[in-house]
């Protein structure tokens, strides 16, 4: 992990007071003029500091959101002086750095595009090539929602995924606005494609001035070969990593310490002690296969862990798994998932994997289970002309006590369409 960088206390309680006078409705104007006694030396670590100490001292997260991007329009002299950060090609910042330089030509041309259809001199179709040009960026938000986030909150630093992933939703909402009015009036198109535009640009200044810096400064580099493992479960938006960065080669030289299982619990010596204790003329027979070795006993038989394994993944459904303590133990990784899901879930608390929007819900839910006043909570969207259904399921060990939560997301379209009946096998 790179040096830690001390913060000046009496700076972050000035910096808080700029921030509280921001909140209590002064101008923007005002409090850049009192800003400037402070310019010298600010640092993107200061600033995402600051942050992080207005929301763990209670501030709500939406109006840490809403003075978000008065933040950055305040400190923004301060934090270009810092340069932009670059990194080895196939690293991880240097994906994201490269998308942020796509991204900000395809947010100006998306800006041209509804200008021109406004002018007449473009046409609509153009419009929608941009705009459709730029949504890609979802995905490059979606990864660091997925992927970065869960190890910045290993470091107790929670900031970027309550706020952040508020301003990707803000983005999210523009693009399917900006979809809905192509219909409409071009200039009603555009009013939404240049707010669209703009808030892309002003989070490329957030990640690239406050994230990227303080997670460079936050994470070690097995860390980053870990988030680079994982990349390839999101994607990214418009670029395909060099492979100049290797991950595997950072995690070989730097191998993690795993603890023993515990040699009497695990399949393997289960089956090992039935065959020592057989009768002899059982045991050749008995002898456990390597598949054998991995039989994991379940309530109504028993299964290899591999097929086990593939059966989950093969499943026209989603599955999560949470514990009890609202930790992510698992998630069923197939080809077909409906929402994004990458390895840096596996031990992430269940609420940082919501929007900020969100995280009440999740944790009425969850309560209910607890308390034992609900044992299913349900919800059905539609997704990209999908019907998406979304279930809870509270499940209770065999004394009654809660041990976790399922998820099981299901894509219901055809299922909603089927009509009559058929009893002989189709495939055609």
């Amino acid at each position: 992990m790179a040096d830690y960088v001390a913060i000046d206390p009496e700076r972050q309680v000035r910096l808080k007071e700029i921030i509280g006078r921001l909140h209590a409705g002064r101008p923007v104007g005002e409090v850049k003029r009192e800003f400037a006694k402070l310019i010298q030396g600010v640092s993107a670590a200061e600033i995402a500091a600051m942050e992080q100490s207005l929301i763990e001292g209670g501030m709500p997260v939406e109006e840490v959101q809403r003075l978000c991007e008065v933040h950055v329009q305040v400190f923004e002299a301060s934090l270009a002086k810092g340069g932009t950060p670059t990194g080895m090609a196939g690293h991880p910042i240097h994906s994201m750095i490269e998308e942020n330089k796509l991204a900000k030509r395809k947010a100006s041309a998306l800006k041209t595009a509804a200008r021109h259809w406004a002018w007449r001199v473009g046409t609509q179709e153009d419009a929608a090539a941009a705009l459709e040009d730029l949504s890609a960026i979802v995905i490059h938000y979606t990864r660091k929602e997925n992927q970065l986030f869960p190890y910045l909150e290993k470091q107790g630093f929670t900031g970027p995924s309550r706020v952040m992933w508020s301003k990707h939703d803000e983005i999210r909402a523009l693009i399917k606005d900006a979809r809905d009015a192509l219909g409409g009036e071009p200039r009603a198109f555009g009013r939404i494609a240049g707010s669209l535009a703009s808030k892309v640009q002003k989070m490329i200044f957030m990640e690239e001035h406050i994230l990227i810096p303080e997670a460079r400064r936050r994470l070690s580099e097995r860390e980053w070969a870990e988030i680079r493992q994982g990349e390839e479960a999101i994607g990214f938006a418009w670029i395909k990593p060099a492979s100049l960065y290797d991950a595997g080669i950072v995690l070989a030289s730097a191998p993690a310490a795993r603890p023993a299982a515990p040699v009497a619990e695990t399949a393997a010596t289960r089956a090992e002690a039935a065959v020592s204790t057989a009768p002899a003329y059982a045991q050749a027979a008995a002898a456990p296969s390597a598949e054998a070795a991995e039989l994991l006993d379940l309530a109504t038989g028993r299964l290899p862990k591999s097929l086990l394994d593939i059966a989950l993944r093969t499943m026209p459904v989603d599955i999560s798994i949470i514990d009890e303590h609202d930790k992510v133990l698992y998630y069923s990784d197939s080809p077909h998932r409906l929402f994004p899901r990458s390895p840096a879930a596996i031990g992430r608390d269940v609420h940082n994997c919501h929007p900020q929007k969100s995280v009440a819900t999740v944790e009425k839910i969850l309560q209910a289970f607890r308390n034992k006043e609900k044992n299913r909570a349900r919800f059905w969207i539609e997704m990209g002309g999908r019907f998406i259904l979304i279930e809870y399921h509270a499940l209770y060990d065999a004394a009654g006590a809660y041990r976790g939560t399922l998820e099981v997301s299901q894509d219901l379209t055809e299922l909603r369409a089927l009509e009559g009946q058929r009893r002989l096998l189709d495939w055609n």
